[in-house]
């Protein structure tokens, strides 16, 4: 075979080999673009879809909403009685007098609720107010326990002002006595029997009433 042979034939396999590359490259470009133009565009919808829902639910809740428990309804306050106010003005202006519990109280002046009406614009309390706020520290064991009698007295400041006597003292005992037996429950009676009915005695005349408090201080 002469030299021009050769070289034809070389020409022709350098054409051959370029044509079966080409062929290739065309196949992969057209199989990548089948294969991966698609799954592309789903891939990011899909991703485009989820990003939207987080999006949307956190638009949707309020600010700072997340993983919080709805605040529970705080319960309303007990009324407090108004005589419990006046006692502790009572008590803050006249400590002595009127002592803090535990302490123990003791026993007041006879005519304090008059001393007290002279002070009542600087206690913001009216007489009636006052009243009732000696009838309740005056109404108590813990009041009637120190109405011993020979005790002191005492006025506003704690100065001394009169003894406590032998009918204050029975009286303090007395209803002491009265208040704890009314706490007890009453026992109960057991069934009467069918018996006629025993004829009524005549009614006992009535006895003196008895105070309800001791001597109004």
């Amino acid at each position: 075979m002469g030299f021009e042979q050769l070289a034809a034939l070389r020409d022709q396999l350098a054409k051959k080999a370029a044509a079966e590359s080409g062929t290739g490259a065309g196949k992969g470009a057209r199989q990548g673009a089948r294969k991966g133009t698609p799954n592309g565009e789903r891939t990011g919808a899909r991703d485009g879809e989820r990003t939207a829902a987080r999006t949307g639910a956190g638009a949707d809740a309020p600010a700072g909403a997340k993983g919080r428990r709805p605040a529970q309804a705080a319960a309303p306050a007990k009324p407090v009685d108004p005589v419990v106010h006046s006692i502790a003005r009572l008590q803050k202006h006249f400590p002595k007098a009127f002592p803090k519990n535990p302490a123990p109280k003791v026993p007041l002046k006879v005519g304090t609720f008059e001393d007290l009406t002279q002070h009542a614009a600087k206690l913001a309390l009216t007489e009636a107010e006052l009243r009732e706020a000696i009838r309740t520290w005056c109404s108590g064991a813990r009041y009637w326990s120190c109405m011993v009698e020979g005790a002191k007295r005492l006025d506003l400041d704690g100065n001394e002002a009169g003894v406590v006597t032998l009918a204050d003292a029975k009286r303090a005992q007395q209803l002491k006595a009265r208040r704890a037996g009314g706490s007890r429950p009453p026992k109960a009676r057991p069934a009467a029997a069918a018996t006629p009915a025993a004829p009524a005695a005549p009614a006992a005349p009535a006895a003196p009433a008895t105070p309800e408090t001791p001597a109004t201080p």
